[in-house]
């Protein structure tokens, strides 16, 4: 099949194949539930006889995890989150994408922000996903960047993904597995923020080696960042570091800085939950101006580059 503009399959047949499957899906765990909370007993009787093994000798859970096409080979895929929006997630996503990048690290984003996402805007990508025989291609930054994102397969940035759950997820997921990758050294996934349906997703569907939570400085932070932290936990994920972004701005005229939101307690946080890789990023309207212009490739920020050094070095 020769390449195709991917947004009207995408829209039509694989979302729609996706949505039904996870329905019946959805409905038979649910009958499943309900029959083994009835009757765990003869449940457990059911599956038995359907194979030769005893339940005994099952002791291993099923990965129910997503694979990568054959065409794909990811090294790293580490996930960026959030407890709360608004605190620049999709920038220090950006950030640390770029910096594994100069490093000469092939690197990809997926866009997990399903209905906010805003990754190729930072990167001023506009090329739509295109469809061939072996899947999904990707699109590319000016820097050799491989991205996906909703945003490259509606017709225009400003149409509204008005998408229930379970379409959600098996995008998330379709994402992963049906786009062509090719060699990466580093997936990042930029995640929606808070602990509901495309984190479990991710923390339950795609093989990641850890998360990377990003905060701001604010009297909740401790609750915020702890929820992230505890979700993570539950899901047996390790948290690879934390990145404070807006901790402080420097004048421009005199160089002092300037704790705007308030004093840090990141280092507090990080030494209670046993945390060692931790960033500050300072507040800067120049990295708002470049992330709107699409130019975010040309952000340097000393932090990050530092924070990444020793991310690849553990």
């Amino acid at each position: 099949m020769s390449e195709e503009t991917f947004n009207e399959d995408f829209e039509g047949n694989q979302i729609e194949g996706t949505t039904v499957g996870e329905e019946v899906a959805d409905t038979e765990a649910a009958e499943a539930v309900d029959a083994e909370a009835a009757d765990p007993a003869a449940s457990c009787d059911s599956a038995c006889s359907s194979c030769a093994e005893s339940c005994s000798s099952r002791t291993a859970p099923m990965d129910f995890r997503a694979k990568t096409n054959e065409y794909s080979t990811i090294k790293h895929a580490i996930a960026v989150v959030s407890g709360k929006g608004g605190v620049g997630k999709s920038l220090i996503t950006s950030s640390i994408a770029s910096a594994l990048r100069r490093q000469g690290l092939l690197v990809g984003i997926l866009d997990a922000d399903i209905t906010g996402p805003s990754i190729p805007k930072a990167f001023g990508v506009d090329e739509k996903l295109r469809g061939s025989e072996q899947g999904i291609l990707p699109s590319e930054t000016a820097g050799g960047i491989r991205m996906v994102s909703t945003n490259l397969i509606l017709p225009e940035d400003t149409t509204p993904v008005i998408w229930r759950g379970s379409i959600i997820s098996g995008t998330v997921r379709q994402f992963y597995s049906e786009v062509v990758w090719g060699e990466l050294d580093y997936l990042l996934i930029d995640m929606p923020p808070g602990t509901g349906d495309v984190p479990l997703t991710v923390y339950q569907s795609i093989p990641i080696d850890g998360v990377i939570i990003v905060t701001a400085p604010q009297d909740l932070v401790s609750m915020i960042v702890g929820k992230a932290i505890n979700m993570a936990k539950t899901m047996e994920v390790p948290v690879l570091g934390i990145v404070e972004n807006m901790a402080y701005y420097v004048c421009p005229d005199c160089g002092s800085k300037h704790e705007v939101f308030g004093a840090s307690r990141i280092d507090e946080i990080a030494e209670e939950y046993g945390i060692d890789l931790v960033a500050q990023i300072p507040l800067s309207p120049g990295f708002t101006n470049l992330m709107d212009a699409g130019k975010v490739e040309e952000i340097a920020i000393p932090a990050i580059d530092i924070f990444v050094n020793s991310l690849v070095g553990s």
